[in-house]
């Protein structure tokens, strides 16, 4: 097989030197079996796909700003209700790789399918249930389902998708998360607020139900991953490259957490005019123009757009540092910070689904782990932090940790963010 046939899951060619014995079969496999006509660009689908990650992230973060409500409803303390979150992640952790592991050689359409309905179930279980211990095990198991989606979502857009637009793909596909984070989340804690907080998850299993429906409809099916080219879970990991880009997103998305999760410390320390509801609507928009500039240019310029994406982090934490007087200073940092996340979630899955290959879905799981890992991280941390010193010192760690990532996404030139 020559260079030019030998293409990586996303459409570009690979570097030279690099093993590329899982590439050249996957793309084989994709030659019979992929339903996506070269040039044509799945809109509805990918939407679809973008509106239930933007109910994924709702319902993850969403209740952190109802902790007094939940913690009523239920008879809990605001420390337990917290667990709501930490339930969540701790599902998608546990469960992410294992249900993608057994679920990859299964028609993709069928398995979206599941995923969305055993989520819906577990958000209408913690909407009705007046017991914590049954609330809690609805959130881990709606965490689960969450694993098991996020984990295949990059991969099912990328087979639906002519090649050479697989960035662009995977650029609309992310559109939910930064719309989850500036709009999903303040509008159901505003619903929860005004309301009752079980609203809000009554709310979510509403738009899920419409969501499923869509994609009963508007989604093609995709094959899943043929058995001669699955590599066990130790062996994905050790493809060149994988490990690497999950080295950058831990460090690099536990950066962005800390001053994310603990903004409120911040502009409280900084003394600033800045309500954290402003603050997070800012980012959120910057962060779906963010999205609007990867998906121009990911599937030309990966590797610049990565270390643009992390330089823009570090040059925001340090406006963040110098400039915590100035309102226009602080507004100014924050758009440039939710600029470049916006694309994060395309660049990485790109990045990774690159690396692995055929087994992309499987180190898309990676990815939601690591992801999760940092958010959990990311609130220990940064209660440390902000226990120990002024909320000041929070875009110093988000500089410093982007930094890390910088120089790791340097350095993995050759496997994970080629030239």
């Amino acid at each position: 097989m020559t260079r030019a046939t030998l293409q990586d899951d996303a459409g570009n060619a690979p570097v030279a030197g690099l093993p590329h014995e899982n590439l050249g079969t996957y793309e084989d496999s994709r030659e019979r079996d992929s339903p996506a006509p070269a040039g044509r660009f799945p809109w509805a689908a990918l939407l679809i796909m973008a509106l239930m990650g933007f109910l994924l992230i709702a319902t993850e973060t969403m209740p952190a700003g109802l902790l007094p409500q939940i913690g009523a409803g239920l008879n809990i303390t605001e420390g337990t209700a917290g667990q709501f979150v930490s339930a969540y992640a701790l599902g998608t952790v546990i469960a992410a790789m294992p249900a993608i592991a057994m679920t990859r050689g299964m028609r993709r359409k069928p398995v979206f399918l599941v995923g969305i309905l055993g989520f819906l179930a577990a958000n209408l279980i913690t909407a009705f249930s007046t017991d914590i211990v049954l609330s809690l095990g609805a959130r881990l198991l709606a965490g689960a389902f969450s694993g098991l989606l996020w984990g295949m979502l990059a991969g099912y857009a990328r087979r639906i998708t002519a090649p050479e637009h697989a960035g662009r793909a995977l650029s609309v596909a992310s559109l939910g998360t930064p719309l989850g984070l500036a709009v999903g989340t303040p509008f159901g804690s505003w619903l929860g607020t005004t309301f009752d907080w079980r609203w809000s998850f009554g709310v979510l299993s509403i738009l899920t139900v419409v969501t499923v429906l869509l994609a009963v409809f508007l989604v093609p099916d995709a094959p899943g991953q043929r058995a001669a080219t699955r590599v066990p879970l130790v062996r994905v990991f050790a493809i060149p490259g994988v490990a690497v880009v999950l080295a950058v997103i831990v460090g690099w998305m536990l950066g962005h957490n800390i001053l994310y999760t603990y903004i409120g410390s911040y502009l409280r320390t900084a003394s600033l005019q800045l309500s954290v509801d402003v603050a997070l609507v800012a980012f959120g928009a910057a962060a779906i123009a963010g999205i609007a500039i990867t998906g121009a240019v990911i599937d030309k310029g990966l590797r610049r757009l990565v270390l643009l994406s992390i330089g823009s982090f570090i040059a925001a934490g340090m406006v963040f540092i110098v400039g915590h007087a100035s309102v226009v200073a602080v507004i100014a940092a924050i758009v440039l910070w939710g600029m470049a996340f916006g694309g994060v979630a395309a660049q990485l899955q790109t990045a990774i689904g690159a690396a692995s290959g055929e087994n992309a879905d499987v180190a898309n799981s990676m990815l939601g782990v690591a992801f999760n890992l940092a958010i959990f991280a990311a609130g220990v941390a940064g209660a440390v932090v902000i226990s120990n010193f002024d909320g000041l010192v929070l875009p110093v760690v988000m500089a410093g940790l982007a930094a890390v990532a910088l120089f790791i996404a340097v350095a993995g030139r050759r496997t994970a963010f080629p030239t």
